[in-house]
């Protein structure tokens, strides 16, 4: 289990689970809600690190969204920062998938000077994957319908814990390589509910704008980038874009993976994490 904590910061209180030892390392996703279960994604660097597991603002304990903090990345990036600072850490390594790679960029663009590194996949720099065919969410992708139905089962109060379960299972085999997976996967301990609040944010307030390839350019920060070949969800090549933006980037793919190969091809990503990130 991980060890639950709260985090007084000058722009609030936030929830932080930590397990592992070694150099600080933070993990987070841009509308998810963690617990003391941990993270399938988060466990893999507890090997080789200190991880900090964080709620952003609106998810579990932490503070909600007021007037002068929304729950956009420019605040969850200066909320990470006030949380590193009350931790008293010079620098930290960041770590996150999908649009928690995503912050990951927006992070290294914002405060190259508080990352030792970022590690980052699944993700896009931009927009555009919501009208790439090959992505689930866009319009002309045959899950595309399927899927909206499903955001909507999971979003909507009334809905039961077994429709939510069921709809979350349906979106996740959506995004496997092999199918097989699924059962091991939820063997696991493991946390990250969708906090449809800050998901709605993002969706419909920040993703139309989104675009951070020409701030990327200029962004020296040390980053691993990976991405499985097979992405469903943002597909591989806007990771490729991503690695090949940045100047001091490496590009991994895992080619028997779809939107998650820390579970999908497991061994080969804590191999991928002890060689390129920790070697």
């Amino acid at each position: 289990m991980w060890k639950q904590q709260m985090i007084t910061t000058e722009r609030g209180d936030f929830e932080l689970f930590t397990k592992g030892s070694g150099q600080p390392l933070c993990v987070t996703h841009l509308y998810s809600e963690f617990n003391k279960n941990g993270n399938l994604f988060a466990n893999i660097f507890t090997k080789s690190a200190t991880v900090y597991l964080v709620n952003l603002r609106g998810c579990g304990n932490s503070s909600p969204q007021n007037e002068e903090y929304t729950l956009g990345m420019d605040d969850a990036v200066k909320d990470l920062e006030a949380i590193r600072k009350s931790l008293s850490i010079k620098k930290w390594i960041f770590a996150g998938h999908s649009t928690g790679g995503m912050l990951a960029l927006k992070y290294a663009t914002q405060f190259p000077e508080s990352l030792v590194k970022i590690i980052a996949g699944g993700l896009c720099a931009s927009s555009d994957y919501m009208k790439d065919k090959g992505s689930i969410y866009c319009s002309q992708n045959p899950n595309n319908t399927r899927l909206l139905e499903i955001l909507s089962t999971l979003k909507d109060r009334a809905s039961t814990a077994d429709q939510r379960r069921a709809a979350g299972k349906e979106w996740s085999l959506m995004s496997l390589y092999n199918e097989d997976t699924y059962d091991e996967m939820i063997r696991r301990p493991n946390s990250g509910k969708t906090v449809p609040a800050r998901l709605d944010y993002f969706s419909y307030e920040e993703l139309p704008t989104y675009d951070l390839r020409a701030s990327l350019m200029d962004v020296y920060v040390e980053a691993h980038i990976y991405s499985g070949l097979h992405d469903a969800q943002c597909p591989h090549h806007f990771s490729k874009e991503a690695a090949e933006l940045m100047p001091n980037s490496t590009m991994t793919t895992f080619e028997y993976s779809n939107h998650s190969p820390f579970i999908e091809e497991e061994k080969e990503f804590e191999r991928f994490v002890q060689d390129e990130v920790f070697s």
